[in-house]
């Protein structure tokens, strides 16, 4: 018996993205994941926009990582605390 719904490829993926790179034709589901990719792999070919953008992008997601480092730190600190407490609580 034959599974009607397996799961996405990485052509069929790959299909969907919109943003292709002029250079090697990579594609990517958005323009920022585009200019990350240019100012990465292809630096030599950026023009003076196109370097300002890559460095746009690199600084919005340095934000948000350590936005979600943070994020992730406080959860395993609550994490840590609760348990703590709970055993604490449950152990005495």
């Amino acid at each position: 018996m034959t599974d009607t719904h397996v799961a996405d490829t990485d052509d069929d993926r790959a299909e969907r993205a919109d943003h292709v790179c002029a250079d090697c034709g990579r594609r990517f589901y958005t323009e920022d994941l585009l200019v990350l990719h240019r100012g990465v792999t292809h630096p030599e070919a950026l023009d003076a926009a196109e370097r300002d953008a890559y460095r746009e992008a690199y600084a919005a997601e340095e934000r948000a990582i350590r936005s979600f480092r943070l994020r992730a730190l406080g959860i395993l600190v609550l994490l840590y605390f609760g348990f703590l407490f709970l055993y604490v609580i449950y152990a005495s």
